[in-house]
C-alpha cells in the first residue's frame, strides 16, 4: 500500500498572492501579500527560505518567529498564524505595508501631514517603551525597514530578528552581518574598551533618532548626516538632539521621551494624537467624557486622514452606539465618516445602524436622523423604507414638539419616491390632511402645502384628482399669509395635473377670490397664476386639437419626472425652513385655521365699514404669542411677508418665470375643447378616506376653531434649539419645554374626499347665521345642565337600598 505525504504548504489556510513581493527589507525575510482561503480577507505573509550553509540566519529567523508569536501589543506587528517546515518559514500577520513604501506613496499623493507623522512616531516609541521597560528586551533593529503601516495608517514595529534580553541571560547580541543595518548602530558599540557607561535603552534610542531623521529627510547616507536636522520640525529638534547625543548616559528613556514630546507646544501635542489616545482608552472612559468627545469629534474629522476615519474612527462610533450610551451625538461624526465609504461598505456598515436608530424613542436621535436623511437616503432600498423606516417616521406627524413635526414633513420629500402605493397615497395623505387642517403652527401648515406640491407627481392619478385641488383650495383660506401664498404656488407648480374642466370650474374661482387678499404678496401671486391658467385655457380654445396633448399628464401614471416644475418653486420653503419658522411664529399668532379668518373684501372709501365677524379669542401668554388688536396683526403680517424674500430661498416671482419657461403655458395652437374627467377610478379609495374624515380632510374647510393650549411661560421656539450643534448640553432633553399636547378637538366635516365640487368662500350672511346657531346651541346646553343640577339638588342623595319614589 502506498502512502503519499501531505504537503503542509498546500494545506496551509493562507495562500500567497500571485503579485510580486511588496519588498525585501534588509534581513532574511521576504514580504508577500496574501489572503485567507476561507474568507478572502487580506493578510501579509513573511517568507524565509531555508538555504544550505546559512544555519546562523536560519536560527535568527526562527527566533524572530518565536518572538513575534509570543509578543502581543497594539503597536507591535500582530501575529495571526505561522508555518514551519524544513524548507521554509511562513509568518502570517495583519495586512501591512513597509513604512518606506507607504511614505513614498503618500508623498506622490500629496504628502503626509505633520500630525500623522507625530502619531506614527508616538506608536513606535510606545512599542519601544513596552519592550524596554516592561519586557527588558532590546530591539536592536530600529530602522525604516522594521516599521510597517496597516490599512488605518497605524505604525507597527516589526523586525524582531536581532532582539535579545537586557538582563544578559540570553547570551551576546546576535550578529547582524548586514552593512545596511549596522550603519544604525550607535558609536559606543565600536568602543571595545568597555569604558562607555550606558543605559539599557541607549542603543535603541540612538537608532530611534536615525529613524526620525529618515522619516523627514529620506534614507540616511552616513552617520555624520545626523548632525544636520534638515526638515525635522523645530518643536522636535531639541528632543531629537538628545537621542543622537554622543553621551549614551544622557539619552532619555522612551517613556520620558514621550512625556517631553507631549508637553504643551511639543511635537506630539496636537488634536490628532489626543483623539487617538482617547480612542485607545474609550472603553474605560466615563459616559460624560464620551459624550463630550463625540460632540467635538466632528470638527476635527475634516483634517484627519481618510484611512484613519474609515478603519479606526468608524468602528469606534458603531461600537459606541451598539453597546454604549452615546446616543444621538454619534450621528454627526458617523455620517461624516460615511462619506469616505463606497456604496457597498455603506450598505454593510452604516445602513443597519441607521435602521435601528429610527426605532429609537430618543427625540434628539429622531430629529438628527430627519435632519441628515439626505446623506443616507440614496443607500436605502424601497422594502427597507416601507417596512422599517416609514412606520417609525410617521410618528413624528403626531409629536407634540413643532420641530419634529416640521422635520418629519420635510423628510417626506426624500422618502416619497421610495414609498409604496398604500404608504404614499393613503397613509401619508391622511397625516398631511390632519396637519393642514389642525396644526396650530402656521409655518408647519405652510410647509405641508409646499411638500404636497412637490411630491404631487408621485401620487397616482386618482389621488391627485382627489387631493390636490382640495388641499390647495384649503391653503388659500388659511389665516397665515405664507400658507395662502403656498396654496397659489401649489396650483401653479402642478398645473399640468389638472383638466381644463378643473381649471375653469375649480381652480380659477379660488384664485380669483385671492385677488382681494389683505396681503399684497398673495394678491400678486394670485394674479400671476390667474394669467397663466387663463392663457392656457385661451390657447386650448383657439386650437381644440391640442387638448389631448395639454391633458396628457392628468391621467398619467405617477412619475418622478413630472415633479420637475415643482422643484423650482418648492425649494424656497424647504431649505432652511427652521430659521424662518421662528420669525413667522413671532410675527403671527399661532391660531388654528378658522372660518372667520377668510380674507375679507377691502371697503372702498366713503362706504360704512361693516362690523367685524366674531373671532374666537387666541390665548395670550407671552409677547411672541399674544394678539391684541386686528390692526397690530395686520401690520405684523405685512412686515413678515416683506421679510419672506430676505432669506436666500428664491423669490416667488422667479419661480413663476421658471414655470413659464419650462411648460410654455401660453404657447400658441393649443386645444379649445373641454373634456369631463371620469371619476369612476376615484371610487376605489373612497372608503379609505371616509374612515378618517372625522380627523380632518382636505375639503372640510375651516370650521369652528378650538383655541390651542397656550405654550408655557418662557417657551422657546422650535428653531431656537441648536439641533445640529456639537456643543455639550447639560439640560437634559431639549424637547421637554415644548412637550405640551394641544387640547384641540376634532371639528365636524362639511365635505368628503369623494365630492367633486370645491367649497366656496362663505358669505357674511352664512357666517352670521352659523354663529347665531352656535350661540343658541350653547345657551340651550347651559339651560339643560342647570335644570339637571337643580333637579338633583332638590331630591338630595339616595340611601343604599332605598326605593325611588316618583
Amino acid at each position: 500500500m502506498w502512502f503519499f505525504a501531505r504537503d503542509p504548504v498546500r494545506d496551509f489556510p493562507f495562500e500567497l498572492s500571485p503579485d510580486p513581493p511588496e519588498g525585501s527589507p534588509p534581513g532574511p525575510w521576504v514580504l508577500h501579500r496574501g489572503r485567507k482561503k476561507a474568507t478572502g480577507s487580506p493578510v501579509s505573509i513573511f517568507v524565509y527560505d531555508v538555504k544550505p550553509g546559512a544555519e546562523e540566519q536560519t536560527q535568527v529567523a526562527k527566533a524572530a518567529f518565536k518572538r513575534l508569536k509570543t509578543l502581543r501589543h497594539p503597536n507591535i506587528l500582530a501575529y495571526i498564524d505561522g508555518l514551519e517546515t524544513e524548507k521554509c518559514l511562513h509568518v502570517v500577520t495583519e495586512a501591512v505595508t513597509p513604512l518606506g513604501m507607504y511614505l513614498k506613496e503618500r508623498v506622490e499623493a500629496g504628502g503626509l501631514k505633520e500630525q500623522e507623522l507625530s502619531w506614527g512616531l508616538h506608536q513606535i516609541v510606545k512599542a519601544l517603551s513596552f519592550l524596554v521597560n516592561d519586557c527588558s528586551l532590546i530591539h536592536n533593529n530600529i530602522c525604516m525597514a522594521a516599521v510597517f503601516v496597516d490599512r488605518a495608517g497605524e505604525w507597527k514595529l516589526g523586525g524582531l530578528d536581532y532582539m535579545y534580553s537586557a538582563q544578559g541571560n540570553g547570551g551576546a547580541p546576535p550578529n547582524k552581518g548586514i552593512p545596511e543595518l549596522e550603519q544604525y548602530d550607535p558609536p559606543e558599540l565600536a568602543d571595545n574598551s568597555g569604558r562607555a557607561v550606558r543605559e539599557k535603552w541607549s542603543a535603541d534610542m540612538w537608532r530611534l533618532g536615525c529613524l526620525i531623521w529618515e522619516v523627514f529627510n529620506g534614507p540616511l547616507p552616513r552617520a555624520a548626516a545626523l548632525r544636520n536636522p534638515g526638515k525635522i520640525p523645530k518643536s522636535l529638534v531639541p528632543h531629537y538632539c538628545e537621542l543622537v547625543g554622543a553621551n549614551p548616559k544622557l539619552r532619555p528613556n522612551p517613556a520620558r521621551f514621550l512625556q517631553n514630546c507631549q508637553a504643551p507646544g511639543g511635537f506630539m501635542n496636537n488634536r490628532f494624537v489626543e483623539t487617538n489616545l482617547f480612542l485607545e482608552e474609550i472603553q474605560i472612559k466615563e459616559p460624560v467624557e464620551k459624550q463630550k468627545f463625540f460632540q467635538e469629534l466632528s470638527k476635527s474629522l475634516d483634517s484627519f486622514p481618510e484611512d484613519f476615519c474609515r478603519h479606526k474612527v468608524l468602528p469606534q462610533l458603531l461600537t459606541a452606539f451598539e453597546f454604549g450610551s452615546a446616543g444621538a451625538v454619534v450621528l454627526t461624526p458617523l455620517f461624516k465618516v460615511g462619506k469616505f465609504l463606497s456604496a457597498e461598505e455603506y450598505q454593510q456598515k452604516i445602513i443597519p445602524v441607521v435602521v435601528k436608530m429610527f426605532s429609537s424613542t430618543d427625540r434628539a436621535m429622531r430629529i438628527r436622523l430627519l435632519q441628515q436623511m439626505e446623506q443616507f437616503i440614496q443607500y436605502l432600498d424601497e422594502p427597507t423604507v416601507n417596512t422599517q423606516i416609514f412606520p417609525h417616521v410617521v410618528h413624528g406627524f403626531l409629536d407634540t414638539n413643532p420641530a419634529i413635526r416640521e422635520q418629519t414633513v420635510k423628510s417626506m420629500l426624500l422618502l416619497a419616491p421610495k414609498l409604496n402605493e398604500a404608504n404614499l397615497n393613503v397613509e401619508l395623505m391622511k397625516h398631511f390632511a390632519r396637519l393642514q387642517a389642525k396644526d396650530e403652527q402656521g409655518p408647519i401648515r405652510c410647509n405641508t402645502t409646499v411638500c404636497l406640491g412637490k411630491i404631487g407627481s408621485y401620487l397616482n392619478a386618482s389621488t391627485r384628482h382627489r387631493v390636490l385641488t382640495s388641499a390647495f383650495s384649503r391653503a388659500t383660506k388659511d389665516p397665515f399669509p405664507p400658507s395662502r401664498a403656498a396654496g397659489v404656488l401649489g396650483f401653479a407648480a402642478t398645473h399640468n395635473l389638472y383638466s381644463m374642466n378643473d381649471c375653469a370650474h375649480k381652480i380659477l374661482p379660488v384664485l380669483c377670490s385671492l385677488t382681494l387678499d389683505p396681503e399684497k404678496s398673495v394678491r400678486d401671486q394670485a394674479f400671476k397664476a390667474i394669467r397663466s391658467f387663463l392663457s392656457k385655457l385661451e390657447t386650448v380654445s383657439e386650437d381644440p386639437t391640442q387638448l389631448a396633448e395639454v391633458e396628457k399628464d392628468v391621467h398619467a401614471v405617477s412619475s418622478p419626472g413630472m415633479g420637475g416644475a415643482a422643484a423650482s418653486w418648492a425649494g424656497w420653503a424647504v431649505t432652511g425652513v427652521s430659521s424662518l419658522t421662528s420669525k413667522l411664529i413671532r410675527a403671527h399668532p399661532t391660531a388654528m385655521p378658522a372660518e372667520t379668518n377668510v380674507p375679507q373684501r377691502p371697503v372702498p372709501e366713503g362706504h360704512p365699514v361693516p362690523p367685524p365677524n366674531p373671532v374666537p379669542a387666541t390665548p395670550t401668554t407671552s409677547s411672541h404669542w399674544e394678539t391684541q388688536e386686528e390692526e397690530k396683526d395686520t401690520a405684523e403680517d405685512s412686515s413678515t411677508v416683506d421679510k419672506w424674500d430676505d432669506e436666500d430661498w428664491g423669490s416667488l416671482e422667479e419661480a413663476e418665470s421658471v414655470l413659464a419657461q419650462q411648460d410654455n403655458w401660453s404657447a400658441k395652437g393649443q386645444a379649445n375643447q373641454t373634456v369631463q374627467v371620469s371619476h369612476t377610478d376615484h371610487k376605489s379609495l373612497e372608503s379609505d378616506w371616509s374612515s378618517w374624515e372625522a380627523e380632518g380632510s382636505w375639503d372640510q374647510g375651516w370650521q369652528e376653531p378650538n383655541s390651542p393650549e397656550p405654550p408655557p411661560e418662557g417657551t422657546r421656539l422650535a428653531s431656537e434649539y441648536n439641533w445640529g450643534s456639537t456643543e455639550p448640553n447639560d439640560k437634559g432633553d431639549p424637547f421637554a419645554a415644548l412637550s405640551i399636547r394641544s387640547s384641540t378637538q376634532p371639528r365636524p366635516d362639511s365635505d368628503s374626499w369623494s365630492e367633486d365640487h370645491w367649497e366656496g368662500l362663505e358669505t357674511e350672511s352664512r357666517q352670521a347665521k352659523a354663529e347665531l346657531a352656535r350661540k343658541k346651541r350653547e345657551e340651550r346646553r347651559r339651560e339643560m345642565e342647570a335644570k339637571r343640577a337643580e333637579k338633583k339638588a332638590s331630591k338630595g342623595p339616595m340611601k343604599l337600598g332605598a326605593r325611588k319614589l316618583d
